[in-house]
């Protein structure tokens, strides 16, 4: 499905990063390495590759990789990317940021699943950057999937990530314009955290 979705052209979610990178900028700093999963045509590893992070991804989709691998040339930039989903993917590898951005389409039996190796991929003392819906945005219908057990609360997270430092934790509404994939008033989740040193 996803790689029907990524055919064409014209980039599903543009090629801007998500605003919410730019609201965790001032935890980011050059030199760090990142992991950005499901990162789909590349818009939010291309843009932390230009700040000056060492930026691997990876998506399962064939057409969104090549798609990001020519917005990387586009920009100038130096991304690792992978076409792996996330049963494979080498979790093992540690990184100082992980960056999972609107990766809601994994369900809340296999959540718990992710957050666990969200958390082993993160070094000591390393930040997490989560961001997505609310259970509302099923209401708005602009964007992500008709799912609300899929969405984020902030809850939720604090739950998952119970002992880490948050940093950030927002839940609002903004009008989005990511492309034709994310267009709209939505509901927003950003949440921030340091895993324990």
């Amino acid at each position: 499905m996803w790689n029907d979705r990524y055919a064409g052209d014209d980039y599903l979610f543009g090629t801007e990063p998500a605003d919410f990178l730019r609201r965790a900028a001032p935890f980011l700093h050059a030199g760090q390495t990142v992991l950005a999963i499901a990162d789909g045509e590349g818009r939010n590893s291309v843009w932390l590759a230009g700040q000056g992070l060492t930026v691997t991804a990876f998506d399962p989709a064939p057409n969104a990789v090549a798609k990001a691998r020519r917005l990387a040339a586009a920009q100038g930039v130096a991304v690792e990317f992978h076409l792996n989903d996330l049963d494979g993917w080498d979790w093992s590898r540690r990184f100082d940021v992980v960056a999972g951005i609107f990766i809601q389409f994994v369900g809340p039996d296999e959540r718990e699943t992710l957050f666990a190796r969200i958390g082993g991929a993160l070094a000591p003392g390393g930040l997490l950057l989560l961001h997505g819906y609310a259970p509302r945005q099923v209401g708005y219908g602009t964007g992500g999937p008709p799912h609300r057990e899929n969405m984020y609360t902030l809850d939720l997270l604090h739950d998952a990530f119970a002992g880490w430092d948050v940093l950030r934790a927002a839940d609002f509404d903004a009008d989005v314009d990511e492309g034709r994939g994310h267009s709209g008033r939505s509901a927003l989740i950003d949440f921030i955290a340091r895993k324990p040193a």
